[in-house]
C-alpha cells in the first residue's frame, strides 16, 4: 500500500536544495511524481507530490521536517483517497500589460464568478523593450466544467481588461 504526500518548501536559494528532499525521498522507498518549482525573491519555493510505502510514510516525514535545520521549510499533507479528475475541458488565459496593483485580484474574481478552477498560474515581471516601463505577464490554465458558458466569461474578462489595460486571451484546449 503506497501513501501519497504533497508538500511545500521554501528556503533561501541555494545549491542542492532539491537534491536533499530528492535524497530523503528515495532513502525511504518513494517516488517523486510531478513538482513545481523555482526561484522567487532569493528563496527556492516548491510543491511537490510523492509516493512513498505506507509504512515509510512516517519516517519520510520526520527525515523532511529535519530539513528545518538546514534552513528549508517542508509543509506537508497527506493525500487520501484517489486523485480527483478535473471534470470538462480545459482552457488557457494568457494576460500582458503594464504592471499595476490588482491585475490578478480582477481577473481571479471574473473566473471564481463564472465557476472557473486555476489549475495552474504562472506570473513574471518584465522591464518593456525600450525602456518604457514595467509589464506583468501572466498565463493561466484553468478548468471548464460542462455547466459553465465559456463565452459568458470571455466577455466578462474582455470587459476587465479595458479597465486594467491588458491584453487577455481566452483559448480552450484543443477539443473544448
Amino acid at each position: 500500500m503506497l501513501t501519497t504526500l504533497v508538500m511545500t518548501i521554501i528556503g533561501p536559494d541555494r545549491s542542492g536544495l532539491v537534491q536533499l528532499v530528492a535524497a530523503r525521498v528515495a532513502d525511504h522507498g518513494g517516488n517523486w511524481l510531478e513538482s513545481r518549482m523555482c526561484h522567487l525573491g532569493g528563496q527556492f519555493a516548491g510543491i511537490l507530490r510523492v509516493e512513498v510505502p505506507a509504512e515509510q510514510a512516517e519516517t519520510l516525514v520526520r527525515a523532511l521536517r529535519g530539513l528545518e535545520s538546514s534552513g528549508l521549510r517542508v509543509i506537508l499533507h497527506t493525500e487520501t483517497g484517489a486523485p480527483v479528475a478535473a471534470a470538462g475541458r480545459s482552457a488557457t488565459l494568457e494576460l500582458v500589460g503594464q504592471d499595476r496593483p490588482g491585475i490578478l485580484r480582477a481577473v481571479a474574481a471574473v473566473l471564481a464568478a463564472h465557476g472557473l478552477n486555476v489549475e495552474e498560474l504562472t506570473s513574471e515581471r518584465v522591464s518593456t523593450p525600450m525602456g518604457g516601463g514595467t509589464l506583468f505577464q501572466a498565463r493561466i490554465r484553468i478548468s471548464v466544467s460542462p455547466a459553465v458558458n465559456l463565452a459568458a466569461a470571455r466577455a466578462d474578462l474582455e470587459k476587465i481588461a479595458t479597465d486594467l489595460m491588458v491584453d487577455l486571451k481566452l483559448n480552450p484546449a484543443a477539443g473544448g
